[in-house]
């Protein structure tokens, strides 16, 4: 409607604009006319007069020529007409109204045309008509006619210009209101809220399209947007399902090569419970124990047997493909799990764990399968890099940070957990790419490339990042960053 009710305004205006001017200028050229109209009568009619005055003084005297001017003065009702002589002194009863120049050109015999100014009675055209008369002095008729007609009829015109203008403004403005409506108003708020259904993701309902003008090709266009979109929507979420799929498949993967690599240890680990059930069982089976030795033999069977499960279901846990479930998890103890797994595989290589955390009880909303295998994967790294032994230190603690700029977000309070080994550090050129997949710089075989990847967007998914200080010969620092969950405060905590 405001668009309807801006062309309006502006068709009238333009409208009202040209009729204005053309009644101006019709105006202006019936007062030429009419004013020619004037002088052309005053001209045939002295000429006409004049010639009888001439006759009649030449036969009968200047009386009965004069009494001729006067009767036809008398006659003529717009005309005013009397006798002049051209050298009488100014102020005289004959004396014309002419300037010296107007006179001189008189005296030549030429007919001359004066205008009064005009004036609230609307002025005066006088036309002074040389006559040839007997005698020395030059005389002529002078004819006046007041403009006050004129007048009158500019009035007449300008009234019934601006009725003219007045009606077929009226007119324009109900037909211009209702084509505005009609053609605009109705179709562009259809397609505002069109517009608005699309930014608010339907995409279901459609512009009818009712004209075949600029306004339903952009109906139409936006239509086809619509099906566009939903069609560019349904790729989208196919390949970001196909996507997902993938990346679930390759953490899968990363997941089990972990498991590959602490089987080894694990298989220590259990070598030692195996070995006491096995004598024990042997004792029970030869009669080596007797009575109450019987009994303790057995409680240390079961004992060691449920030490074996236990070992086995942390691995089968580990290693089981599940969909992401978040929950309040108290990071220290997810820490110190995912420590409890990898310890045979750092005491095969002499390396000893570390766990520290500057405040008890410091929980993030996390998938703790997810996470347990970022953490994983970065111990793993610090293990590797390690090939001498010595001590790998993994923290929990809460501190300032500033998002990178690939991630975004503010400046605030961050789950800080970091991963720091006595390893053999990084240069700058790998640890720029150290978290591209495949990229790797152990031998063949000892690597896929894939763990501190995995890691970097299980992290990302998370709504933290990674940040990485290392030094050539000096070792290495891994950092995760993840937001904390203070909604949780005094609620209940999954502690693992």
């Amino acid at each position: 409607m405001k668009l309807a009710r801006r062309l309006t305004l502006w068709l009238l205006l333009g409208m009202s604009a040209v009729l204005v001017l053309s009644g101006t200028l019709r105006v202006k050229r019936e007062i030429r006319l009419f004013e020619s109209d004037m002088r052309h009568d005053q001209h045939l009619l002295g000429k006409v007069l004049g010639a009888a005055v001439t006759s009649v003084w030449e036969q009968e005297g200047e009386l009965p020529a004069r009494h001729l001017i006067a009767r036809a003065n008398a006659e003529e009702q717009d005309v005013l007409i009397r006798w002049v002589w051209l050298a009488a002194p100014p102020g005289s009863p004959d004396a014309p109204r002419l300037s010296p120049a107007a006179l001189a050109d008189a005296a030549r015999g030429r007919e001359v045309v004066r205008t009064e100014p005009r004036d609230g009675h609307g002025g005066h055209v006088y036309t002074y008509v040389p006559v040839d008369v007997p005698g020395n002095r030059a005389g002529a008729l002078e004819l006046g006619e007041s403009l006050s007609m004129e007048r009158r009829y500019v009035r007449t015109s300008i009234g019934s210009t601006v009725a003219v203008t007045a009606a077929m403004a009226a007119v324009s403005a109900l037909l211009a209101s209702w084509l505005g409506v009609h053609l605009v108003g109705r179709p562009l708020r259809e397609l505002v809220a069109q517009a608005r259904r699309v930014g608010s993701g339907d995409m279901s309902a459609r512009v009818p399209v009712r004209h075949r003008d600029e306004i339903g090709e952009l109906a139409s266009e936006m239509n086809a947007m619509c099906e566009q979109i939903i069609a560019a929507n349904q790729r989208a979420g196919e390949a970001a399902e196909a996507r997902i799929a993938a990346l679930e498949q390759l953490r899968h993967a990363d997941r089990l090569n972990t498991v590959g690599k602490l089987a080894s240890g694990i298989a220590h680990e259990l070598g030692t419970p195996l070995n006491v059930i096995s004598g024990h069982a042997k004792m029970i089976a030869t009669g080596e124990v007797a009575g109450g030795e019987v009994a303790d033999s057995a409680r240390i069977v079961a004992q060691q047997a449920e030490r074996m499960t236990v070992i086995i279901r942390q691995l089968l846990d580990f290693a089981r493909r599940r969909g992401p479930e978040r929950s309040p998890v108290e990071m220290r103890a997810c820490a110190a799990q995912a420590l409890a797994m990898l310890a045979p595989l750092a005491a095969k290589r002499g390396i000893e764990f570390e766990l520290t955390a500057a405040e008890p009880e410091l929980t993030a909303r996390i998938d703790t399968a997810q996470i347990q295998q970022a953490l994983t994967n970065l111990v793993v790294n610090g293990i590797h890099a390690m090939p001498r032994g010595g001590r790998l230190t993994v923290g929990v603690e809460r501190g300032s940070a500033v998002p990178p700029a690939d991630h975004g977000g503010p400046a605030g309070e961050y789950l800080r957990l970091w991963v720091e080994d006595q390893g053999v550090g990084m240069s700058e050129e790998v640890r720029a790419h150290v978290f591209e997949p495949f990229y790797t710089t152990k031998g063949v075989g000892e690597g896929t490339g894939l763990g501190l990847s995995v890691a970097y967007g299980i992290v990302r998914e998370h709504g933290g990042w990674i940040a990485v200080d290392s030094e050539l010969g000096r070792g290495s620092r891994f950092s995760i960053y993840l937001p904390l969950d203070t909604a949780s405060a005094g609620a209940q905590v999954h502690v693992i």
